[in-house]
């Protein structure tokens, strides 16, 4: 797989698109670190920076490795399928009908825009021995492709389809990893279109990368519902979101770090890896 992402959102929309549900019911937000490092792109390449979710243990008592899951975020990922003329790029997202309220309203915590693309990771640290900030990476966790994505491509992202799953992902403290391994499986629920060979370069980055094309000769493709929605949404969403007064911090954090190629990782290297394999549920924390 290239590893090439889109994300498109500003850093307060990008909080309020990750909104999700605590254990009481409320309505939560993600907290930044680095936030101020975030440049929005439609083609980024596999040695930028990018967002992604952590869970908040991670930071309470210092960078703490045990676990190592990460959520990687994304509007979508592009993918090259092999011709013999060369490769077709396609973008591949979650199926969504857009709102005409997508910004939103001053003061309004529901997210109304585009559904993100929520990708399954690992993630590892590593400190310069003369001092320094942290130095973090992520690797996107893949698997066999399903059944429509397979002509392109026979990789694909672990996509974690829904807050549950992407809960567990993150909860290393009371998920074991056997459990966590078990959402890493292909996903149906994904659309794709093809785009224009522009996004082989990381230096076009304009949303003309994300245009629908019509294929010449056998294959022809046209522009979905799904796809003129998105389109038309990512051209009237501009960064602009409210920003609010949080009085308690959420247990899900962002974190900008830098992104290797992605590796091909099977699950039994993936939980020796985390360093949990055979390890039991920790205990359920006091709400």
């Amino acid at each position: 797989m290239c590893g090439r992402t889109v994300c498109s959102l500003g850093a307060d929309n990008l909080r309020r698109a990750c909104a999700y549900r605590d254990s009481r019911g409320r309505r939560r937000q993600p907290e930044w670190i680095n936030g101020d490092k975030h440049r929005p792109s439609y083609n980024r390449g596999p040695q930028s920076c990018g967002p992604v979710l952590l869970s908040r243990r991670h930071f309470e008592k210092g960078p703490l490795l045990k676990g190592k899951r990460c959520v990687v975020l994304a509007d979508g990922f592009y993918e090259w399928q092999q011709l013999d003329g060369g490769k077709q790029p396609y973008f591949i997202y979650f199926p969504q009908e857009t709102n005409e309220t997508a910004e939103g309203k001053e003061g309004d915590e529901e997210w109304k825009g585009w559904r993100l693309l929520t990708m399954a990771g690992i993630f590892d640290c590593w400190e310069p021995p003369a001092g320094g900030d942290m130095l973090y990476t992520y690797t996107i966790i893949t698997v066999d492709a399903s059944k429509d994505v397979s002509f392109i491509h026979h990789r694909m992202p672990a996509i974690l389809d829904g807050e549950e799953a992407i809960r567990k992902w993150l909860d290393f403290a009371e998920v074991p990893t056997q459990e966590a391994v078990k959402l890493i499986q292909p996903t149906e629920n994904i659309v794709f279109h093809p785009v224009s060979t522009i996004v082989n370069s990381v230096r076009n980055d304009t949303p003309e990368c994300l245009v629908p094309i019509e294929l010449g000769g056998k294959k022809q493709v046209k522009a979905t519902a799904s796809s003129k929605g998105m389109l038309g949404w990512l051209k009237s969403s501009q960064e602009g979101s409210p920003k609010k007064e949080e009085n308690e911090l959420p247990r899900w954090t962002s974190q900008f770090i830098h992104s290797p190629s992605p590796k091909k990782t099977s699950a039994g290297l993936l939980q020796q890896w985390l360093g949990k394999e055979g390890e039991p549920a920790a205990k359920k924390r006091k709400a």
